[in-house]
C-alpha cells in the first residue's frame, strides 16, 4: 500500500475548508458568546451522553462525565509534572474489607448537593448503581449499562449501611476496582422522576453534583453548561461562567474554527498545522500520558510473530526518532505499554532502539533473508479515536520494516470495523488474514493495561487479547496484581510484568501520544495533566 501523505493533506485540507465555511456559518456561529465562556471543539461527531454514563469513550468522560458529574473516586488532574493518581471524590475515603477481600467500603462525603439542591446520601449511590447494573430495577437504564459494563466488569453486589456508608462486592478479589469507579457519575432518583421517569428525557434535564450545570443539550450540535458557584470542592469551582461543547470531527475544521475565533480550545490539531498555529500566536500544549500506539502481534500457530527473534527484529527496525519528526515532535518514542517514569514501567533490559543491523541479524537467525523476506498483513484504520495519524505513521513503519527484510501489506479498516476485528481476535474471519493489528491503548488501570490484552482467559472473543497470547506464569502474575489491594505493592507487581512484556517484545511499540491541544492566545490557566482526562475548571478567558 502506498500513501501520498502530502497529497492527502492538501486534498483533506481543501475538503475541510469547504466544509468549514458551511459548518462555521451554521452551528459554530451560534457559539459566539461574551467573554467568560470557554468554547471547546471536540474530535467526536456528536456530544457525548449527558446521563452520567457517557458514550464516546475517554473523550466522553472528559467532557461530559467530569463536568456535570462527580464519581466516587476521581483522578487528580491538578499537575502537569507527575502521572495522575486517584483521589477521593464523592467517597471521602475507601478501603478493602480485611475480613472479606471481595468487599469494598466507602464513606460518602457529607454536605454535597446536587444541582437541584438535593443532598447526596448513600441511597443516591445505590440508586446510581441500580440504574446502571440492576436489570430488573424500575429505573434500569440500558444505555448506561452498555457503557459501564466494560468499565466496571467485576461488580456483584452493592448497598448502603446508613446515610453515609456504601459498600460494593466484586465477583473475585479485585484491587483495580477504585480505578473502575472513576467512570460512573452519581445521579439521584428525584432528578429521574422530574424527567418523567424517562432516561431519554433526562438527557436534556441532567442533574449531577459536578462543577458545571447543564444549560442546553443538543446531541448533534452543541451542549452548554454554566458554572456551579456552590460546588463542594472550592478549588475546582470553574473560572469561566459558561462552557460550550461543539462536536467537530474533522481536524482541519477544528483548526479553522480556532483561527476564526469561533472556539477557544481544540483537541488534536493536525501536526502539519501546528507550526502555523504557533506562528500566529496560538498555544499548542502537549504532555506525556498513558497512551501508547502499537501493533498487536498474532500468536496463532501460523503467525511469524510467535518467534521472539522476529518480534525483536521488528522493534529494532523502527526509527522512532524519524517517526517523531514526521509528526512534528508530537509523540514520545515508544518505550512499552506505559512510558518511562510511569510507576508501572519497571526495568526492562531490551532496549527499544533503532538498530537495523541487529534486526537483520535476528531475522537471519529466524530463517529470513534477502531471498526469503518475511511477509505479513497488518490491520490498520484510516482514522479513529486515539489512533493519532494512522496512515502516514503506518506507511513510515512499513518502509522501516522493508529495509530489514519484512514486507508489510496493509488491510485498511474503517474505525469501528477495526474495533470489531480487535474484539474477534487473530485468526477470525473478521481479521481478514492479518497477523498484526494496529490499535492504540489507554492503560488507565492495572486490568486495562495488561491483563485484558494478554491474559489467557481474555483471548477474543471473551476479551481483547487479540493476539491470543498465553503464558500460565504471567497469568499468575496478572491475577496477583488484580487481587492486590495495596496500591504500592500492586505498582511493584505491574512494574515487574511490564519489564517482561518489553523484554519479550510482545508488541511492536512505536509511539506514546502527547495528546496535543491548541488554545487561543487569551486562554489561561489550563494544566494538561498526564492523563487521558483533563480538568477544564481552572481555565479562564483573558
Amino acid at each position: 500500500m502506498s500513501i501520498n501523505l502530502r497529497r492527502r493533506q492538501v486534498m483533506g485540507g481543501m475538503a475541510a475548508t469547504a466544509f468549514a465555511v458551511t459548518f462555521l456559518r451554521g452551528e459554530l456561529a451560534r457559539a459566539q458568546t461574551p467573554s467568560g465562556t470557554l468554547r471547546v471543539g471536540m474530535t467526536v461527531g456528536a456530544v457525548p451522553n449527558s446521563n452520567g454514563a457517557p458514550d464516546q469513550g475517554g473523550e466522553g468522560l472528559r467532557f461530559m462525565g467530569l463536568t456535570l458529574y462527580d464519581q466516587l473516586v476521581s483522578w487528580d488532574l491538578s499537575s502537569a509534572d507527575r502521572p495522575a493518581v486517584l483521589r477521593p471524590c464523592l467517597a471521602s475515603s475507601w478501603r478493602n474489607d480485611p475480613e472479606n477481600r471481595k468487599r469494598w467500603l466507602f464513606e460518602i462525603r457529607q454536605g454535597v448537593k446536587f444541582h437541584d439542591g438535593h443532598e447526596l446520601t448513600a441511597d443516591d449511590v445505590v440508586f446510581s448503581f441500580d440504574r446502571t447494573f440492576k436489570r430488573d430495577a424500575p429505573w434500569f437504564d440500558q444505555r448506561a449499562f452498555s457503557q459501564m459494563l466494560p468499565q466496571i466488569p467485576n461488580i456483584a453486589a452493592w448497598g448502603a449501611d446508613g446515610k453515609y456508608s456504601f459498600w460494593i462486592e466484586t465477583a473475585v478479589v479485585d484491587g483495580a476496582l477504585p480505578y473502575s469507579l472513576t467512570w460512573l457519575g452519581i445521579v439521584h432518583k428525584g432528578a429521574w422522576e422530574a424527567a418523567g421517569k424517562d432516561w431519554n428525557a433526562y438527557m436534556s434535564k441532567a442533574v449531577g453534583t459536578g462543577p458545571w450545570k447543564l444549560e442546553t443539550f443538543e446531541p448533534a450540535e452543541r451542549c452548554s453548561m454554566t458554572r456551579n458557584d456552590v460546588y463542594w470542592d472550592k478549588a475546582r469551582v470553574p473560572h469561566c461562567q459558561r462552557l460550550v461543547l461543539l462536536p467537530i470531527p474533522d481536524a482541519n475544521t477544528r483548526v479553522a474554527a480556532l483561527q476564526s475565533g469561533q472556539v477557544d480550545f481544540i483537541e488534536a490539531p493536525s501536526p502539519d498545522m501546528v507550526g502555523m498555529l504557533k506562528a500566529n500566536g496560538f498555544q499548542v500544549v502537549t504532555n506525556i500520558y498513558p497512551h501508547n500506539w502499537m501493533w498487536f502481534l498474532s500468536q496463532t500457530p501460523d503467525s511469524p510473530w510467535r518467534d521472539e527473534r522476529v518480534r525483536k527484529a521488528a522493534n529494532l527496525a523502527i526509527d522512532r526518532a524519524g517517526l517523531k519528526a514526521l509528526l512534528g515532535g508530537l509523540m514520545l518514542e515508544g518505550a512499552g505499554i506505559v512510558p518511562p517514569r510511569h510507576p508501572w514501567y519497571g526495568q526492562p533490559t531490551f532496549k527499544l532502539e533503532y538498530n537495523p543491523e541487529q534486526a537483520r541479524k535476528l531475522l537471519a537467525e529466524a530463517g529470513y533473508g534477502p531471498d526469503k523476506p518475511l511477509r505479513t498483513k497488518v490491520a490498520i484504520s484510516s482514522s479513529g479515536s486515539g489512533q493519532m495519524q494512522p496512515l502516514p505513521m503506518n506507511e513510515f513503519i512499513q518502509q522501516n520494516l522493508r529495509e530489514v527484510g519484512i514486507e508489510v501489506q496493509f488491510e485498511v479498516f474503517e474505525w469501528q470495523a477495526l474495533i470489531e476485528a480487535w474484539k474477534a481476535g487473530a485468526g477470525s474471519p473478521t481479521s481478514r488474514g492479518c497477523t498484526a493489528l494496529n490499535i492504540s491503548q489507554g492503560p488507565f488501570d492495572p486490568f486495562r493495561a495488561f491483563a485484558r490484552i494478554l491474559q489467557t482467559n481474555m483471548a477474543a472473543p471473551a476479551g481483547v487479547n487479540w493476539s491470543r497470547f498465553s503464558d500460565p506464569e504471567l497469568d499468575k502474575q496478572f491475577t496477583a496484581a488484580q487481587q492486590e489491594t495495596d496500591l504500592t505493592k500492586q505498582d511493584a507487581l505491574l512494574a515487574s510484568i511490564h519489564g517482561q512484556v518489553v523484554d519479550r517484545a510482545l508488541f511492536l511499540f512505536a509511539a506514546h501520544d502527547l495528546n496535543p491541544r491548541a488554545l487561543a492566545p487569551n486562554v489561561q490557566g489550563f494544566v494538561q495533566a498526564q492523563s487521558w482526562f483533563q480538568d477544564l475548571s481552572p481555565i479562564s478567558i483573558a
